[in-house]
């Protein structure tokens, strides 16, 4: 999971796939991490509004902290999901050529959603936190999906 940062939406879409993980008994299956593209807040934790959003969904998301994207996260994720196309192009240059289809918009696994980018809500007012918590929820069901069909019992897949 990729945002700017990694303290708004990356942090909370993490948190929430794995959230869904644990109800479907898949969290021993599936690796999740989460980066940003940039080195802004590497160390911290996730923004206070995202964390008491978060817990107000039950789900923790307090123990995260932030990290940039780094080059031997390609290799080591089956899946790296941009929350916008900005991330996407971030990833696109720093990918090799052979991984470039590791890389996905996170919210083409909501095809209900009319929405392909997760808005920012960094300096937005609480509805936008509100929203990224409700489009994670939605993108992360539809992840769930491809995840069984792609992995079998033996296998983890790495987000």
């Amino acid at each position: 999971m990729i945002c700017t940062g990694n303290i708004c939406r990356s942090p909370t879409a993490e948190a929430v796939l794995r959230h869904h993980l644990h109800q479907q008994a898949l969290h021993t299956s599936v690796q999740v991490d989460s980066a940003g593209t940039h080195d802004y807040h590497i160390g911290d934790p996730p923004d206070p509004r995202s964390i008491r959003t978060a817990r107000a969904g039950g789900i923790e998301i307090g123990n995260l902290r932030a990290r940039q994207l780094v080059a031997a996260d390609f290799q080591r994720f089956d899946l790296l999901l941009a929350m916008d196309r900005g991330h996407l192009h971030a990833m696109q240059r720093l990918c090799p050529p052979a991984l470039q289809d590791k890389l996905r918009l996170y919210l083409d696994f909501a095809p209900d959603q009319p929405l392909r980018e997760m808005p920012d809500p960094y300096y937005g007012k609480q509805d936008g936190f509100d929203l990224v918590l409700q489009l994670c929820h939605q993108a992360s069901a539809g992840l769930l999906d491809h995840i069984r069909m792609v992995t079998s019992s033996s296998n983890i897949a790495r987000i």
